[in-house]
């Protein structure tokens, strides 16, 4: 298994599913990677970054306003702080070409990173979700290298054509499933934590923010489940990260509307305000 030491402040974040259509989502992360760039010593951004990717090449070319807008946030932020990228479920055709322009890092996943915290077992998330049989089966087909030369090597504008409607197809899928199908599997996490050696999970996907007591062969181990971002629909925003240091492990969130925001004395003065800190399993 891959394995990355990651030393001091560590901060992680997923699903943001940046792209065209969501300028506030991105304002918001813009601001978080600002937040980043001054106060973590590194930074794992943990999949799904983009909504969809394509292919490096549409981005290293001419990439749309919005495209370029992001990456030069990126760029500064890889220059500010190690930065590295993990790929998701809609964008696991990000290449090391793309973070080599970045000035990033890849970040092959499943891995265990080596932190202050102790070792801790960082992984996108859909890899678990077992129960969701025909998504497994689709996951298994676009990994596959040669699948995946063959559909590089088609015209962008086809490519666009056929992500688009691998979207549509996802979204009216996710209509006919139920949330415990697209949640994690306990036994898939218990097996992979026993395969790294670790008592700490933390991914994101499922769009489902907590922290899980676990009890795994009669020891006490934890799985974070990182946020996604949202802030252009008409629900509440969403947004968050994880910190990682030596004192602790905090998941950060944008508070709903009622709630105030949260900040631990060990935290004052680290601009989270807006963000709450959870600090028990309720999402």
């Amino acid at each position: 298994m891959n394995k990355q030491a990651l030393r001091g402040t560590v901060w992680v974040a997923s699903d943001i599913h940046l792209g065209e259509a969501v300028p506030e989502t991105a304002r918001a992360f813009y601001e978080f990677l600002d937040r980043a760039r001054r106060h973590a010593d590194a930074l794992v951004l943990c999949g799904d970054l983009f909504d969809a990717w394509i292919g490096d090449d549409h981005a290293l070319r001419t990439p749309p306003a919005w495209l370029a807008a992001a990456l030069d946030e990126l760029r500064a932020t890889a220059d500010a702080i190690p930065l590295w990228l993990a790929r998701g479920n809609r964008d696991f055709l990000m290449g090391r070409a793309l973070a080599d322009a970045l000035g990033a890092r890849l970040l092959d996943t499943p891995a265990v990173l080596d932190t202050d915290a102790g070792p801790i077992l960082l992984a996108h998330g859909d890899e678990f979700c077992i129960d969701d049989l025909a998504y497994q089966r689709f996951r298994r087909i676009v990994r596959s290298p040669w699948i995946q030369r063959v559909f590089l090597a088609l015209p962008l504008g086809l490519r666009r054509a056929i992500a688009a409607r691998a979207r549509t197809r996802s979204r009216q899928a996710r209509k006919a499933k139920s949330m415990e199908i697209m949640d994690v599997n306990p036994a898939a996490v218990a097996q992979a934590l026993r395969a790294a050696g670790c008592d700490i999970l933390i991914h994101g996907h499922t769009h489902r923010p907590a922290l899980h007591a676990l009890d795994l062969d009669g020891r006490a181990a934890r799985r974070y489940v990182l946020p996604d971002w949202e802030c252009d629909s008409d629900a509440p925003p969403r947004g968050g990260w994880i910190e990682i240091d030596a004192d602790e492990i905090g998941l950060f969130m944008v508070p709903a509307d009622h709630e105030q925001p949260i900040e631990s004395d060990r935290h004052a003065g680290r601009e989270v305000e807006g963000y709450r800190k959870l600090n028990s399993e309720d999402p």
